[in-house]
């Protein structure tokens, strides 16, 4: 059983990447008027208005076209998936499979075959146990566009030396890190690990946040001020943006705070910050190849992690309004077109 809820989530956020692809072909209604009033902004900078930080989010999505070569809008990759958890993390590859062009997944071997069968799609490499493990990642890093590391990846201490070496040859390279789950656990026991680097998203839940924000800044935290929190933890960290998912999400890159209320569901399945930490992988990489012309200057990770909430709150909406209280991830996953048509599509 163990086996299978660890493949679920790695494979989710690789679904995400390939359906945000999808989603740019299929569809394209307006913008739901009502999402508008979906977010609020705490301007230590200041953005004109929340349409326009919408509009900034559509800027960065790149049209298709007949003209692009396969890869062109995104080759993300995937640290995580053991024996124990594989199935976990099916459901960030599926959904990065979703948006992205290519997807590859570095996991072990035990784990290679159960996540290979859950879609031919995936590009698997089965090397994330093996003593040469950081080498044979860095020889695919200058192929990727951005890494997406924890999902299904568990706490073995062989693994965790592994994952620490990935870190550190993919910084030195510039690549930007997703980092969610027990790539969060690492990160609480060496914040060093990703001090600094600002190309880094973390995205914790309320007991990720708390453990991360005892281990850096040595305080418990506020819960009476959340953004507050998320500000002071992001600042600490060296301006690593930091994507803190609850009731609303709170998003904050040490200067300015962003905060998602986007109506999600009131089914709290398991795998949603999965198809979070999937999307975020090809919008983060969307982001920071639009350039600042597309962004007016406003943080590329920002916008990215924006954008990444409120497509996952509103694939949670329209799952929930469908299947109730039996809602899963997956339900959640067939509704990334008309959700990404509904948010970001004119």
């Amino acid at each position: 059983m163990a086996t299978l809820v660890g493949v679920v989530a790695a494979v989710a956020g690789a679904a995400v990447v390939a359906l945000l692809s999808a989603a740019l072909a299929l569809y394209g209604q307006p913008l739901d008027t009502a999402l508008k009033r979906a977010f609020s902004l705490h301007k230590v900078h200041s953005i004109k208005d929340m349409e326009n930080t919408f509009q900034l989010v559509r800027n960065i999505i790149p049209p298709l076209t007949t003209k692009k070569h396969k890869g062109q809008d995104g080759r993300i990759g995937i640290i995580g998936g053991c024996q124990e958890s594989s199935l976990t993390l099916s459901q960030p590859l599926v959904l990065v499979s979703q948006g992205a062009d290519l997807s590859h997944v570095f996991c072990t071997r035990e784990a290679a075959p159960v996540i290979k069968s859950y879609s031919p799609e995936l590009i698997v490499h089965p090397v994330l146990d093996s003593p040469n493990a950081v080498h044979e990642v860095e020889k695919w890093l200058s192929r990727l566009h951005a890494l997406v590391v924890g999902p299904g990846l568990g706490r073995e201490d062989a693994l965790l030396e592994n994952v620490k070496g990935i870190l550190e040859v993919s910084k030195a390279r510039g690549i930007p890190l997703i980092i969610d789950a027990d790539g969060l656990w690492l990160i609480a026991q060496q914040p060093t690990l990703i001090q600094g680097y600002r190309k880094a998203v973390l995205t914790p839940n309320h007991m990720e946040f708390g453990r991360l924000s005892e281990a850096v800044l040595k305080d418990p935290v506020d819960n009476g001020d959340r953004r507050g929190a998320v500000l002071r933890l992001s600042q600490a960290l060296g301006n690593v943006t930091v994507v803190q998912k609850g009731e609303q999400d709170v998003i904050s890159d040490g200067e300015q705070v962003l905060e998602c209320s986007q109506q999600g569901s009131n089914r709290r399945c398991g795998g949603q910050g999965d198809l979070l930490s999937g999307s975020l992988g090809v919008l983060v990489h969307w982001a920071l190849h639009a350039g600042p012309e597309k962004t007016n200057g406003f943080s590329p990770l920002l916008l990215a992690a924006f954008g990444a909430c409120s497509l996952t709150r509103q694939c949670s909406h329209q799952a929930f309004q469908k299947h109730g209280r039996s809602t899963t991830t997956t339900d959640m996953i067939s509704e990334v077109g008309p959700a990404f048509s509904t948010l970001f599509e004119t």
